[in-house]
């Protein structure tokens, strides 16, 4: 069995575009200062990068499932741009309070676990040397209920200080 690799798990709103709430139209794109330069470095340093992120825009009905796609495609494109391309994503279109077929009180949705166990199962990641960056306190629960080794609140900024720290990991 080959060995475990471990990843850098990003939010998406928040973290690597601005959120201006319930965002999918490429035009409204805003990519957050750092973010390239953190998920260059993550690269150089070894970790996968992996999106995992609530849609629950889509669970009411705020936009469509084929509108986060496309906007997604436009984010995977510009990270192989900025030579960081993405290793995967993961994502929760289902909500509670949503309307049907997503309303659903879904294992995937944070602070719920789910989108990163999958994660680690689908890319063989050891989740204890992982990382996990989100804006909001379910990113971190999640990280936490997970097993994510270094879980970082940010508010909005990448910090050089990030970089550091994945830097100080050990293996």
């Amino acid at each position: 069995m080959a060995d475990r690799q471990k990843a850098l798990f990003l939010d998406r709103d928040g973290v690597i575009n601005v959120d201006y709430g319930y965002v999918y139209k490429i035009e409204d794109c805003v990519f957050i200062d750092g973010i390239f330069d953190l998920c260059r470095a993550a690269k150089e340093l070894g970790y996968k990068l992996i999106i995992a992120t609530n849609q629950a825009g889509i669970a009411k009905g705020y936009y469509t499932e084929t509108d986060f796609l496309k906007f997604m495609d436009h984010i995977r494109k510009e990270f192989i741009a900025q030579d960081c391309p993405l290793d995967d994503i993961f994502y929760c279109p289902y909500h509670k309070d949503g309307t049907p077929p997503w309303r659903e009180d879904s294992p995937d949705r944070k602070p719920a676990p789910g989108m990163l166990k999958k994660a680690a199962e689908k890319h063989n990641l050891d989740l204890a040397r992982s990382a996990l960056v989100g804006d909001r306190e379910s990113d971190i629960l999640a990280g936490i209920n997970a097993g994510v080794g270094l879980n970082i609140l940010i508010d909005g900024r990448i910090k050089s200080e990030i970089i550091e720290c994945l830097r100080a990991r050990p293996g």
